[in-house]
């Protein structure tokens, strides 16, 4: 076990060495707080290199996707790419305090060459389910800030603005009060309104803030708002105010799901407090039954 723990040990102090001024310039900006392990992730770049893997798995498809809803969809393939790095890179670490323990262990029984291969394989799962919930936690945000948003929308479309001075006069306000950087949809419009100051026209910046949402919901207002700017319509506002009432009954449903979900959580908790409740009235009891 020493002989493996010192072999490894060494290899990947050597693909460290080798690895960190080849990658230097692409690891430049990566944020540690989204991939913790920036200073490991050179070796993984250069095993991913080695075997030249090329991402193009249904898998790596599903992750790009997630991904590029988290951190916009032209930088998917990107961080696809330091996100797989990452997994190998706490694969690695798992790998080498696990027979780090083993050496001081020794001799190792196959209980713990087992327990060190599920603990590998459960640090290389546990990124995706952490990937997983922040996707899923950016939807409902966004799910249970729409109807409010809807309801501005439809009283300043109402009160005769057109809807991107509406969507403008929103995005402002939201950026005045810090709202735009503390919600994801906030932040959002506000980079569909760049984008329409910036000359993209205003069909296509909603159709990109759309994909980027990926929202049922949000989908079918910005084909109402393209529809309305194609053709016109003089019941966009009867239509803004039917689809707020539509996303109220959704966000309701997602607050319901939130508050099940919770209730599940604390589950386990209350049991191990019942536990402690039951050991701490018995066990006087059975003290005093077994004579102390």
């Amino acid at each position: 076990m020493f002989i493996a723990f010192f072999t490894i040990f060494i290899v990947t102090v050597g693909l460290l060495f080798i690895s960190k001024v080849k990658y230097k310039e692409l690891l430049s900006n990566v944020d540690k707080k989204i991939f913790p392990l920036k200073e490991l992730i050179p070796i993984s770049l250069f095993i991913l290199d080695s075997i030249r893997w090329s991402f193009n798995t249904r898998y790596d498809n599903s992750i790009e996707v997630k991904l590029g809803e988290l951190y916009e969809a032209p930088n998917a393939r990107y961080f696809l790419k330091l996100y797989w790095a990452n997994k190998i890179a706490l694969v690695i670490v798992v790998l080498l305090i696990g027979i780090f323990f083993g050496v001081l262990m020794e001799p190792v029984d196959s209980g713990f060459t087992f327990f060190l291969i599920i603990a590998a394989a459960l640090s290389f799962y546990l990124p995706d389910r952490e990937l997983e919930e922040k996707v899923k936690n950016r939807r409902i945000q966004m799910l249970i800030d729409f109807p409010e948003f809807l309801n501005k929308l439809a009283l300043l479309v109402n009160a005769g603005m057109t809807i991107s001075g509406a969507i403008e006069k929103i995005t402002i306000d939201a950026r005045n009060l810090g709202i735009s950087v503390k919600r994801t949809l906030y932040g959002e419009l506000e980079k569909t309104w760049n984008e329409i100051k910036l000359g993209k026209s205003e069909i296509k910046a909603y159709e990109d803030f759309a994909k980027r949402c990926r929202l049922p919901e949000i989908t079918r207002f910005t084909s109402v708002l393209i529809q309305n700017l194609r053709r016109g319509s003089t019941e966009l506002v009867a239509i803004l105010k039917l689809q707020s009432v539509e996303c109220w009954i959704s966000r309701k449903n997602a607050a319901r799901i939130l508050g099940e979900e919770a209730e599940t959580k604390l589950l386990f908790p209350m049991m191990l407090m019942l536990v402690a409740l039951l050991i701490i009235v018995i066990a006087p009891s059975v003290m005093q039954l077994q004579g102390f």
